[in-house]
């Protein structure tokens, strides 16, 4: 017991003496500056208006009042074209030729646009509000003919919306895409710089101790490593989102709750690589590597069940798949911590099973080595 603590208090020390892990919050501090408007406004969209009648220029007008779309008019659309492959547009709209006169019949309409397919998140926001400004014109004309037809208001209305939809946003209500991105964005930083600082303590123990480090040596020193993360975690999941404006339904004590089992698995981990790897150059460069795959692997970016089965099992395997699923749940959408216990206990056995795994592959090693 008095060999753990020592080399705890050694390894707490010398963490807060040299505090290189303060670049993880101006990392995060750089990183999300791009979130800090919450969603995308004013994108620049073209407009060739072929039509030039009443209903045309109301549909403009329409998609000019919106926020998140700024009109730039163009008389060819070859022009139009050019500033779109230069990305000085996200998109160009047609008005096309006879728009008012196929509106007055009931006749099909196509309004063609051109889109930047490289920004699916812009395309998405622009496509949604063209078809609202272009439904909004659509029955502001219907709701005309049947007034001039003898309905009443309210007999239009309920002719022309029979049902009234009411939406309720569970996820980040206000906040869009940055939202959504930045619970995943923060475990990965977590999850990242925890690794690096755990394999470096491995490789000290193992060179301070000429490879035969004591258990409570190591205990020690890993476990000096969770008050400084798990302050990190405060940070990064409360302090960060808070001042950032970001909708947050979990108190302090919970986000530690369920950060903790999240530190051991990845602790777990850390072990494994050091004993699979036993060299930091090449392990450094392994971590390199492997952050963005992991960070796609781990359902922020893409859904887990449009995955196909096999990566879904490698996705499985990654502590900062359950840590996302689990802190966004409960400090985003509102979920209970009786919802997510089962995480909590996935993640405590991966740290358990990881380290294990690298226990086995350590002593296989030894007894390989002994062989020689």
């Amino acid at each position: 017991m008095k060999l753990y603590w020592q080399t705890f208090v050694q390894v707490l020390l010398n963490m807060l003496e040299r505090p290189v892990w303060l670049a993880l919050i101006l990392s995060l501090c750089v990183m999300s500056m791009v979130y800090t408007n919450r969603t995308v406004w004013n994108l620049p969209v073209g407009v060739i208006d072929q039509d030039h009648t009443t209903a045309s220029r109301q549909l403009i007008r329409q998609l000019n009042a919106t926020a998140k779309i700024a009109i730039e008019t163009y008389d060819s659309l070859e022009q139009a074209q050019r500033d779109l492959g230069w990305r000085k547009l996200f998109a160009v709209i047609i008005m096309p030729v006879d728009l008012e006169k196929k509106i007055l019949h009931g006749e099909n309409i196509v309004v063609p646009m051109y889109g930047d397919a490289t920004n699916r998140l812009v395309n998405g926001q622009i496509q949604q509000d063209v078809m609202a400004a272009y439904q909004q014109l659509l029955t502001e004309y219907n709701n005309g003919l049947l007034l001039r037809s003898g309905f009443s208001e309210r007999q239009a209305r309920v002719i022309l919306t029979p049902i009234r939809g009411q939406t309720l946003e569970v996820f980040n209500p206000g906040i869009s895409f940055a939202a959504i991105i930045f619970p995943g964005l923060l475990v990965m930083l977590l999850q990242h710089s925890l690794l690096i600082a755990c394999i470096r303590v491995n490789m000290a123990m193992k060179s301070m101790y000429g490879g035969k480090a004591l258990l409570a040596a190591r205990l020690g020193g890993l476990t000096a490593l969770l008050p400084i993360w798990l302050f990190l975690s405060i940070v990064l999941f409360v302090l960060w989102p808070w001042g950032l404006g970001y909708r947050q339904t979990a108190n302090i004590p919970e986000i530690l709750l369920l950060t903790f089992p999240f530190l051991l698995a990845v602790l777990g981990l850390g072990k494994l690589m050091t004993e699979c790897l036993r060299s930091i150059e090449m392990i450094y460069l392994k971590l390199v590597f492997i952050t963005t795959p992991i960070f796609y692997l781990s359902g922020t970016i893409w859904p887990l069940q449009a995955m196909p089965g096999w990566v879904r099992v490698i996705s499985y395997c990654i502590p900062s798949t359950w840590a996302t699923k689990a802190i966004a749940g409960v400090n985003q959408m509102g979920l209970s911590l009786n919802e997510v216990w089962d995480v909590v206990v996935i993640l405590l056995v991966m740290g358990m099973i990881y380290t294990l795994l690298g226990a086995c592959v350590g002593f296989v090693r030894k007894f390989l080595t002994g062989k020689r």
